[in-house]
């Protein structure tokens, strides 16, 4: 390159120059024109000067069919692009000049050296102009489709927020809605229930005077609550006071009769030497000669035909026949009235825990279940029908109140088996366990838990009105308490129940020819890895639970702990049957906890001992046995008592018709 001559215009050295105005495009212009040095020598090397000095000269020479540039140019579409729009923009004249400065040669030998060292491999192009401008005009038609495809999605967006915001207007509507639905709910519910406890406070008024009631007595210093049956009874008492004296009536009228019963042909001769002596027998005894004259003796001297009396022993054995099935239906009578008044007793006591009790207004615990009516109360917790207003169903809410005189360590221990409990319940999930839903704190005394509702009684309850039931029914609800147990067998980790009895039943129906479901988990036993070994686990709490459905292992005091397993639950599974057949407990039955305990009667129960009545099948006991086995090594398990043969079908039809095979062999082979 060869340096310009200066012009004869320069101004000299000496001389100041003026400063001239320049307009806004040639400062615009200048300001392109001291960038673009800056620009090539950092973007191209020494071979690329060619190019462009054809940039800036128009058609002078000829295009090169290839450029090199260096390895930063990561677009070099782009670049020569924009040469060619500083082409268009700046003067020729000033760009030439530059490029034939010393500067510029100077600094493109320095920027082509750091170009070439840094970089290892060149890119090559054969981008031509009319490719560059078609590339830009692409370009161009991409960013008025993207802009396009963004003003699409603004309207999209624009629509999008305003159907959220239609949907959330119509949200809040239907919960408005939704809120006046509970709202009336509740209205409805409170109202049936008021109806509910006035109708049931109106019968047990009227079951007052029919069945009995309880009357307040003092004995000294203290008053006692005694039992006052109603007319009802008193009427069967008098029925039965009436009963009684027909019967002795005909008694007395029947050995009258054996008196003047004809003599026999053999002792028919002579009946007047007979009957001299009975007068002087009758005048020895009664001292005075009218008493055989009376009409009493009369009567009896007279004897009656063979005929008239059978026709009198008849009558008797009829009117006897009568006062005997009048005697049954009063009996029956009495019992059905002992069953209505055990229902009455207990809605009177209900009514009393009702109307004493704090949450008797309907309240809403939790802000979701609305309380209706009292189911039962026991020690520290009280049971209540509600209503969960959010998956509107009925559940059953046991409020547990703490004693405020209790030690807070107390209190702990009390919230801390609670929660145990709730934390065991939670997690089953079985048709023949009651469900646990909730759990919640009302205040620092007071928690609840809620649980699956069922309308029937317990099985304790039934028993008590029923006394005992048939065999199939038994057999029906073993079966379904043995595949509860079965089930919490067969989970991670294994649960002993621990505390099986018929107050822990549910009848689903209240009857004994429906479904069971099995509650109260409080004294379960977790038989985890840590706790349970070969010979079982630990018995921690020794003297909780039922005495009457417990094995004798639980009664074992010694240095250690007993150790127990599943055998626990068999064990008051063959109690708990044996009671449905029977009506009566087969160890310390008439006996309380603190008798059994004293006199150590369920270690004496060696062996069970079956009534004769009512009669039960010999499959039947011989299960009974193996469940109250007294050696718990002896005693079946949860997994063994599952697939007994009494509780399966199949297995009994098998068995039995195999039995039918042998006998008949064997009596082939006697014939």
């Amino acid at each position: 390159f060869q340096t310009p001559e200066k012009k004869q215009s320069e101004t000299p050295r000496g001389r100041k120059r003026k400063p001239e105005l320049q307009s806004e495009s040639s400062q615009g212009d200048c300001l392109n024109v001291k960038l673009v040095p800056f620009l090539l020598i950092l973007a191209f090397n020494l071979q690329n000067i060619k190019f462009i000095l054809f940039l800036l000269q128009g058609n002078q020479f000829s295009p090169p069919t290839s450029l090199s540039f260096g390895d930063h140019l990561t677009q070099p579409k782009q670049l020569a692009v924009k040469f060619v729009q500083v082409r268009r923009d700046c003067d020729h004249s000033g760009l030439q000049q530059l490029f034939c400065s010393r500067s510029f040669f100077f600094f493109s030998l320095l920027g082509s050296f750091l170009i070439n060292f840094f970089c290892c491999i060149p890119l090559q192009t054969d981008l031509t102009v009319l490719k560059l401008a078609a590339l830009e005009s692409t370009k161009n038609l991409d960013l008025e489709k993207k802009e396009g495809r963004i003003d699409d999605l603004l309207r999209a967006n624009c629509d999008l927020r305003r159907q959220i915001d239609e949907q959330q207007k119509l949200l809040e509507k239907y919960k408005e809605r939704l809120n006046k639905c509970i709202t009336m709910s509740k209205k409805l519910l409170i109202e049936k229930s008021t109806q509910e406890k006035q109708a049931c406070r109106e019968k047990s008024m009227q079951d007052r005077l029919r069945l009995g009631h309880f009357t307040t007595v003092r004995h000294g210093a203290s008053f006692t609550e005694q039992w006052t049956d109603g007319y009802a009874f008193q009427n069967l008492v008098k029925q039965q006071e009436c009963t009684n004296q027909q019967r002795e009536e005909i008694e007395r009228q029947r050995k009258l009769l054996a008196k003047r019963k004809p003599p026999s042909s053999t002792n028919a001769q002579a009946p007047t030497t007979n009957s001299e002596p009975k007068q002087r027998k009758t005048k020895a005894v009664n001292g005075a000669e009218t008493v055989s004259k009376s009409p009493f003796l009369i009567s009896l001297l007279e004897r009656l035909t063979l005929a008239e009396y059978h026709e009198q022993e008849e009558i008797f054995k009829l009117r006897l026949g009568h006062l005997k099935k009048e005697e049954a239906e009063i009996q029956a009578e009495l019992e059905r009235l002992e069953r209505v008044r055990n229902l009455h007793i207990r809605e009177l006591k209900r009514i009393n825990n009702e109307d004493s009790s704090q949450f008797k207004d309907h309240p809403t615990l939790n802000e979701r279940y609305l309380l209706l009516h009292l189911l039962g109360r026991g020690g520290f917790s009280e049971v209540y029908k509600a209503f969960d207003l959010i998956e509107q169903r009925y559940a059953a809410v046991k409020i547990h109140q703490l004693n405020k005189n209790w030690r807070e360590e107390k209190k702990e221990n009390y919230h801390k088996h609670a929660c145990r409990e709730y934390r065991i319940h939670k997690e089953l999930d079985h048709p023949r366990i009651v469900k646990l839903y909730d759990y919640f704190s009302l205040d620092t005394d007071t928690f609840c838990t809620v649980m699956e509702y069922c309308e029937g009684n317990d099985l304790d309850f039934y028993l008590k009105q029923h006394k005992l039931m048939s065999e199939k029914e038994a057999r029906s609800i073993v079966m379904q308490i043995v595949n509860a147990l079965r089930y919490l067998n067969e989970i991670k980790p294994p649960i002993i129940h621990y505390d099986l009895k018929p107050g822990n039943i549910l009848l689903v129906d209240g009857t004994a020819c429906g479904e069971i479901k099995i509650t109260d988990f409080g004294l379960s036993k977790i038989m985890d890895d840590d706790n349970y070994g070969v010979d079982g686990m630990d018995l921690t709490s020794q003297g909780a639970g039922t005495y009457w459905y417990l094995p004798p292992e639980c009664f074992v005091v010694g240095k250690e702990p007993p150790k127990i397993s599943n055998k626990v639950d068999v064990w008051s599974v063959g109690v708990i049957f044996f009671q449905c057949l029977y009506g009566r407990k087969p160890f310390g039955h008439n006996q309380s906890q603190q008798d059994i305990l004293q006199e150590n009667t369920i270690l004496k129960a060696t062996d069970v001992q079956f009534p004769v009545k009512p009669v039960s099948s010999n499959e039947a006991k011989a299960f009974i046995r193996r469940c109250l086995a007294y050696r718990k090594e002896d005693r079946i398990d949860v997994h063994q008592m599952g697939s007994d043969p009494y509780l399966l079908p199949h297995m009994r039809r098998s068995s039995s018709s195999g039995n039918l095979v042998l006998t008949s062999n064997a009596q082939n082979n006697q014939m």
